[in-house]
């Protein structure tokens, strides 16, 4: 984790808070790749992942806050105690949300608080002169975060906003954004999880999956749990058994081996170890269809066995 502090604090919404973070130490912040997120430890001590969403090669991390009602202490105390000036600890950016290079062309869909990762996202791909459009779809436009910034930004040309649309309208709009897509092009998609799924639906009926991305900041399937009892083997001999309604992490932790974790819903990737032999059961959001088809990876704070035994890399 890295000390860094506020500079600047704005409301971007009623609901929404923008905080820009410049290293402690007084150095610029490496630049990152778009779609990064970053694990915020706010007043309360409650750990958070956060989009960022500024210009990647800025120098500084920029995360917009949603206060969630009800809050679980990590957006309300955002919100209400910090102020510029004060310290935060961050982590360095991690990437599950990539711009794939070799696109002909990007198609970007956010609804509400979804358009932070699809910010960056449009600063980097106008920064390399990679052809895109960023749909932004939201229930008003004063509960749309970013709009000046969007309408006034250097790729505004390449911004379609969709204001106070009914959901039974998004799938037309959806298709019309997405209608006649050269077969190279790749569609990322960031909002709440039906919206997303309904993105997914009308992509697929021109492109493949492998083209449409998607980036969760809640789980879509249930936590670890269910399920029968396996044994887990480390890399060192160690032996295991994790029974039902107890995750991976957990029961090496009472083994004394700790294992970095970070949301322990299956979100953020922190946990993940690989899998030398094996069949996992994936409950996660975080690796791709192509990691989990090929095994060799698990989310250890959410997903289960197939086999009776996984044998993990620590």
């Amino acid at each position: 984790m890295i000390r860094a502090t506020v500079s600047e604090v704005t409301a971007e919404t009623g609901a929404v808070k923008c905080f820009r973070l410049r290293r402690g130490d007084g150095l610029p912040f490496a630049p990152y790749e778009a779609g990064a997120h970053v694990d915020v430890v706010g007043p309360s001590g409650i750990t958070r992942q956060y989009s960022l969403c500024g210009p990647p090669d800025d120098g500084a991390y920029v995360i917009a806050v949603k206060r969630e009602d009800p809050s679980r202490g990590g957006s309300s105390a955002l919100h209400d105690q910090v102020v510029a000036g004060d310290e935060l600890l961050v982590s360095e950016p991690r990437n599950l949300f990539r711009v794939e290079p070799a696109a002909a062309r990007h198609v970007l869909v956010a609804a509400g608080i979804g358009i932070t990762p699809l910010l960056s996202m449009a600063y980097q791909l106008h920064r390399t002169g990679a052809p895109f459009r960023l749909h932004y779809f939201a229930t008003s436009r004063e509960r749309a975060a970013f709009v000046p910034l969007l309408e006034s930004a250097s790729f505004a040309a390449d911004v379609e906003f969709h204001f106070g649309l009914g959901r039974d309208e998004h799938p037309g709009t959806l298709a019309e954004a997405l209608a006649d897509p050269d077969p190279a092009t790749h569609v990322y998609t960031c909002g709440p999880k039906e919206f997303m799924r309904r993105v997914e639906d009308v992509a697929a009926r021109s492109l493949p999956e492998t083209q449409v991305h998607v980036e969760h900041f809640q789980p879509l399937e249930p936590v670890a749990g269910a399920g029968d009892a396996f044994e887990v083997e480390l890399d060192t001999g160690e032996v295991f058994t994790v029974p039902p309604g107890r995750s991976i992490v957990e029961v090496l932790a009472d083994g004394g081996i700790e294992v970095d974790t970070s949301c322990r819903e299956g979100i953020c990737g922190t946990c993940v170890l690989p899998v030398l032999d094996g069949v996992p059961d994936h409950r996660d959001n975080c690796l791709t269809r192509k990691e989990k088809e090929a095994g060799d990876q698990i989310a250890t704070c959410v997903s289960r066995a197939r086999t009776a035994r996984l044998v993990l890399e620590l």
